[in-house]
Order: structure tokens, then C-alpha cells, then sequence
């Protein structure tokens, strides 16, 4: 399974003021405040951390999990960039996070050998939906799908399980 989430920090700075009292204790845990805090850009730290949970979120759906608003259930236990751990209940994801001077994107995965069999779709018309899940078939084989989107960024992705 994977999972995907794209921030586009312009619309962000517009749309959400996580500053805003009340607004961190409803999305981040006390441990991933304090990550936060210490953090030298606590802007980019909130948009890391919302979009790993958003990754796994997707993962959680595609394994059966309840559609719901969560998030505090879904707890970074890092800010890091490249080899980031995410916890929900007992398991642990996997998640690597690209910054740019417009976007935060996060890929999620379950194990982090998968990172290198990540494949993105440019067409969207391939994909189909089963109970809001996006899937796509190719080469006869149905395949999970994370598909993520905001402002003007969105990103398709698929595991090429070929390789492994």
C-alpha cells in the first residue's frame, strides 16, 4: 500500500492559520508540538507533519480503516525528511518528504524497501474508484493507488511490485 499528500504552501499560508489558538491541539499530538516548537521553521514543520499524516491516512483507507477526521491518532515520531516514521495504533509507516519553495509532498509506505518501486501516473483517466479507493489496472493487474491534490499542485502514484 501507499500513500501520498501535497501542500501547496501558498494556498496553505491563505487558507490555514495554524497559529490560530485551538488549531495545532485539534491536528498534531503534544510530542509533535514540541517538534514544532524546536523546529528552526515551524511552517514547514506543521505542512511536514500534516502531509505524513495524510499519507498514512490513505494507507489506513486502503487497508479498510475508517473514514474519519483523526488525525491525532496518526503521530510522527520525527521531522525528518528523507527516512520518516509515522505511528498509528501498533504499526509503523514509512515516509520520505520533498520540499520546494511551493510544496510539501510526502509518499507513505508500509515497508521502506517500497520506496524504490514508487511509480507515478501522469493520466488521471486511468483511474477507477471502489468505495472512494482509486485503483488502476495495468498489465491485468489491479493496483492501489494514492492520488493527492491541492491548489495547483497533484501527484498520482502506484507500487511496481515487479521488482520486488
Amino acid at each position: 500500500m501507499i500513500g501520498n499528500d501535497i501542500v501547496d504552501l501558498a494556498l496553505a499560508k491563505k487558507e490555514s492559520n495554524w497559529k490560530r489558538k485551538g488549531y495545532l491541539e485539534k491536528i498534531v499530538t503534544f510530542s509533535e508540538q514540541l517538534l514544532i516548537q524546536k523546529s528552526t521553521n515551524q511552517d514547514l514543520a506543521v505542512w511536514n507533519l500534516w502531509s505524513r499524516k495524510e499519507a498514512v491516512y490513505k494507507i489506513i483507507l486502503q487497508k479498510g480503516g475508517k473514514r474519519g477526521y483523526y488525525p491525532i491518532k496518526i503521530e510522527c515520531l520525527d521531522l525528518n525528511l528523507d527516512n520518516g516514521l509515522v505511528q498509528f495504533q501498533n504499526q509503523i509507516f514509512y515516509t520520505k518528504t520533498i520540499v520546494t519553495e511551493e510544496s510539501v509532498y510526502s509518499l507513505a509506505v508500509e515497508d521502506s524497501r517500497h520506496f524504490e518501486n514508487i511509480r507515478t501516473i501522469e493520466n488521471e483517466n486511468t483511474l477507477f474508484k471502489v468505495n472512494g479507493i482509486p485503483f488502476i489496472l495495468l498489465n491485468n493487474e489491479v493496483k492501489n493507488v494514492s492520488k493527492t491534490h491541492h491548489g495547483k499542485f497533484e501527484r498520482i502514484v502506484y507500487l511496481d511490485n515487479r521488482y520486488q
